[in-house]
């Protein structure tokens, strides 16, 4: 069996095996569904006042809303977590990369938020009447993918940190913040004035959830150079978290766990 065969094998064990046990766990689930909507719906609410009428602002945030439950990762609960219980130190000697893991139970969490997540979707769209194009929906479906590959990588870097210091969840709670003010939460990039607008769509942090809601929602004109800009972001992402990841093993083993 090759690499690539093997990795895709362990990977999709790692996601069956943690559907399977997010599962048990059901109702905490919809708890953290619950805590995920809270801001798009906010500024579901906030920016339909403030621009009555315009019929973007619905259609941006309830894509918003979905993109953010598939997009959300936890690793500084899953990752900082083990590394604060000792049990890292087990997942450290196990004959497969840590990584995949932590990846697979990422995109079980995701699944499940879209299982729990979709009804209050639907029933958000039809009660603000937004109406999506399938082409637009079609050319967000790699901007998603970069977008979820671009935030777990984030994450899973700032979880990292937890070898160094007691303060990891702070530590990514900042990244969440950012994300939250610059990445499209808070108010839609449009809504920006320049220059700001146009240094909103360079950063990482647009591209890691206010990019595939735009779109998504019909409101970007250059789709290829937002995939361009994510997936640059993407690659520095991953070689940061591989230099990270190489630091804090050394660390963690230098130290006994």
């Amino acid at each position: 069996m090759s690499t690539v065969s093997r990795t895709a094998v362990l990977l999709r064990m790692g996601f069956w095996r943690s559907s399977v046990e997010w599962w048990s766990f059901r109702s905490f689930v919809i708890t953290l569904v619950a805590g995920q909507v809270v801001t798009p719906l906010l500024g579901l609410f906030v920016w339909s006042a403030v621009v009555p009428g315009d019929s973007g602002v619905p259609t941006y945030y309830v894509v918003l809303l979905a993109v953010q439950l598939m997009t959300v990762s936890y690793e500084h609960h899953t990752l900082a977590g083990s590394i604060y219980g000792g049990d890292f130190a087990v997942e450290l000697v196990k004959p497969r990369p840590v990584v995949l893991d932590f990846l697979g139970t990422n995109l079980a969490l995701r699944c499940w938020h879209l299982v729990f997540g979709a009804p209050l979707i639907v029933a958000v769209g039809l009660l603000a009447g937004i109406s999506l194009d399938g082409r637009d929906l079609l050319l967000a479906l790699p901007a998603i993918v970069l977008a979820a590959g671009l935030r777990f990588a984030v994450t899973y870097t700032l979880a990292l940190t937890a070898v160094w210091t007691q303060r990891a969840h702070g530590v990514v709670g900042m990244g969440e913040a950012l994300i939250f003010l610059l990445g499209g939460t808070a108010a839609p990039l449009a809504f920006l004035p320049e220059p700001f607008r146009a240094v909103g769509s360079v950063l990482p942090f647009w591209s890691m959830l206010g990019a595939p809601a735009e779109v998504a929602a019909g409101n970007v004109d250059d789709v290829l150079r937002v995939y361009a800009v994510q997936a640059g972001w993407l690659v520095a992402a991953v070689l940061l978290a591989v230099l990270v990841w190489r630091r804090a093993v050394r660390r963690f083993t230098a130290f006994g766990g």
